[in-house]
Formats: C-alpha cells, structure tokens, sequence
C-alpha cells in the first residue's frame, strides 16, 4: 500500500490528508466535498490531482490507492460534510492539550 504524508504543503498552504482510498471511492467525496464548498486534491503515488476528468478513469488512469487532502483550514467543513466526527487534523494537538 502506497504510504502518503498526513500533512503536506501544497502551493504554499498547509493541507491534511483525509484519508488514503481507492480513486474511485476518493472521486465520489471529492464530489461531496465541492458541493459542499471545501477544496480538495488527490495525491497519487506519481502527481497531484486537483481536476479529475471522468475520461481519464475510463482510459485506465490510475485507480489504486490515492491521498485525499483538504486545506487545513475547510478540515472541520469536510469531517461536517462527510459526516465525520469532529477530531483533531493531523499533526495537531488533541483539543484541550497545549
């Protein structure tokens, strides 16, 4: 299984990894997400992803395990979305503790 960073910095801002899915399945909340107004990107093992034409799923582009990242800042919005319970994004302290 392809290891993926729980937090990156994507074009100068800091992003935290959802969760690592098959593309299909990361796809599918991608399209939840945006509907909901909260910014995502997938990471494969070989590029970043921020549009996702559904002609390159068909054609055999990459379809095992993908990163799905949002901002830090929409991480609250997309647990609320995804109907997630509120935690803690990656790397950050558990609420309550300095």
């Amino acid at each position: 299984m392809t290891r993926f960073e729980d937090r990156v910095l994507y074009q100068g801002d800091p992003w935290v990894r959802l969760d690592t899915l098959p593309r299909l399945l990361a796809e599918g909340w991608r399209r939840t997400l945006s509907q909901g107004g909260v910014v995502s990107v997938i990471r494969t093992p070989f590029q970043w992803v921020m549009a996702s034409p559904v002609i390159e799923i068909e054609t055999g582009g990459y379809l095992g395990d993908v990163g799905l990242y949002v901002p830090l800042v929409q991480w609250d919005e997309a647990l609320e979305l995804l109907g997630e319970d509120p935690s803690p994004a990656p790397g950050e302290p558990p609420q309550g503790e300095p």
